[in-house]
């Protein structure tokens, strides 16, 4: 293989791309430099074929690196090739690209300022983690609070704002939570919900408990999800109600919330249901819920277990991180 290989491939419109565009990964900078030169000349459709190719290949495979392709993407003139490169780079840490993010919250178009705000999101949680104020994490702080109270925003726009800068513990965090979930907006009041999840604040549990209960389908998905996030075994009861929600979505929110939380009596409540359901969607999710709660019981364990089963079919172990997949 090689790049002009991929360019041919690119260049034919008919023919798919896919399997010339692993090359692309670690492509040395000549070579990556011909495929930036014809890049912009390819059709619109062609170019966010190319990005969603290389998110997905990147997903199925940790070894592939496409972040130079990805950034290239954040300066496309197609709306939708930024806002999927954004999406892309979610787990990309570069300083660099949080200030890029930070410009692209002014893109003319209000699909690129939302998924900008929500890839700011990543930098907001390594902050809270960290314990640390930076300049460029004060710069982000004030980006979002401004985006979140610039009423001419799409209430989209601001929702996204809300949800990226919810993780951080401040009390101004708590009172734009507090003034989107008392607008009246529903789009806020789920953003709200959402943000409520990321602080993993107890004090908005009954909150979260009362949401659950909405009427709206939507709302009680993130009030589920939001649950999960906080990892407190009071929920376990909800969550448990909340799987035999009629809203399929609903229900594995629940189930996959049970998970995060883990402990005995969650691990109680998904075990009864692999014997209580015969629907292989639901068994699925139970599954994985399971294997997410036995991973926070002991994590160590867990991994040698994993090592072990690898062994045993002649794979390397995989590495294990915190174990998160977010939004």
């Amino acid at each position: 293989m090689s790049i002009e290989t991929v360019i041919t491939a690119l260049q034919d419109e008919q023919a798919p791309p896919a399997t010339s565009l692993a090359y692309l990964s670690n492509a040395p900078e000549d070579e990556f430099a011909q495929f930036v030169s014809i890049f912009g000349t390819l059709s619109i459709q062609r170019r966010r074929e190319v990005i969603d190719i290389l998110a997905d290949l990147t997903e199925d495979n940790v070894e592939f690196t496409f972040e130079p392709v990805f950034l290239l993407g954040l300066n496309d003139p197609d709306v939708q090739v930024r806002s999927q490169s954004i999406r892309a780079l979610w787990d990309y840490d570069d300083t660099d690209l949080a200030q890029t993010l930070v410009g692209l919250l002014e893109d003319e178009e209000a699909l690129v300022r939302g998924e900008a705000a929500l890839g700011l999101g990543h930098f907001m949680m390594r902050a809270e983690l960290s314990d640390e104020d930076t300049g460029q994490t004060n710069q982000i702080e004030s980006a979002l609070r401004g985006l979140y109270y610039d009423e001419s925003q799409l209430v989209e726009v601001r929702g996204r704002a809300l949800e990226a800068v919810g993780v951080r513990s401040h009390d101004w965090v708590t009172e734009m939570i507090n003034d989107a979930y008392g607008s009246g907006d529903r789009r806020l009041q789920i953003s709200a919900v959402h943000a409520m999840g990321r602080s993993a604040d107890p004090q908005w549990l009954e909150t979260l408990f009362d949401e659950t209960m909405s009427d709206d389908s939507e709302m009680r998905f993130e009030a589920a999800t939001a649950l999960g996030e906080m990892g407190d075994e009071e929920a376990v009861p909800t969550l448990t109600d909340l799987v035999a929600d009629d809203d399929a979505e609903v229900q594995e929110a629940a189930i996959t919330a049970l998970g995060a939380i883990g402990g005995s009596a969650a691990k109680e409540v998904l075990q009864s249901l692999l014997s209580e359901y015969d629907d292989e969607r639901v068994l699925e999710v139970v599954a994985d819920a399971l294997t997410t709660a036995d991973f926070l019981d002991d994590p160590m364990a867990f991994k040698s277990y994993l090592d072990r089963a690898a062994a045993d079919t002649g794979e390397e172990g995989d590495d294990f991180g915190d174990g998160r997949d977010d939004e």
